[in-house]
């Protein structure tokens, strides 16, 4: 059985994301902790957010495959910006990727004053579900 995702009349509906998950029982919970775009040495790629957002959703989709996960099957993302980056160029960077066939995950956007990696832009972090 898969994840249902509802966008609950009386809401706003996007295409971008929906308000609700149900996850099946018997379903693997995998949570990715926070990703930067920053390569396998920890040091960013680029002091632009569009590419450390680039890699931080590359690093997120390695994370992920670790434990046997896709991007289509995160259930919440959640996306720290910094407040001097450009929201725009962020999203730009990561939306197309996140795009899916049916209702999108759920997700939480933050406008941050500073992130725990020096010189970090933005911070990826998800919750998925694999059935099971």
């Amino acid at each position: 059985m898969a994840v249902t995702f509802l966008q609950p009349d009386g809401l706003v509906r996007s295409p971008a994301f929906s308000h609700v998950a149900v996850v099946p029982s018997g379903s693997a919970t995998v949570y990715l902790g926070g990703q930067n775009g920053v390569d396998e040495a920890g040091a960013l790629v680029s002091a632009d957010v569009g590419p450390q957002a680039a890699r931080a959703l590359d690093n997120a989709e390695t994370a992920l495959a670790a434990a046997g996960a896709t991007l289509d099957d995160v259930v919440q993302w959640f996306v720290l910006i910094d407040v001097s980056a450009d929201l725009g160029a962020a999203y730009g960077a990561i939306a197309p990727r996140l795009a899916r066939d049916g209702a999108p995950p759920l997700v939480t956007a933050s406008r941050v004053a500073g992130l725990g990696v020096p010189g970090a832009l933005i911070e990826i972090s998800a919750i998925a579900a694999l059935p099971g």
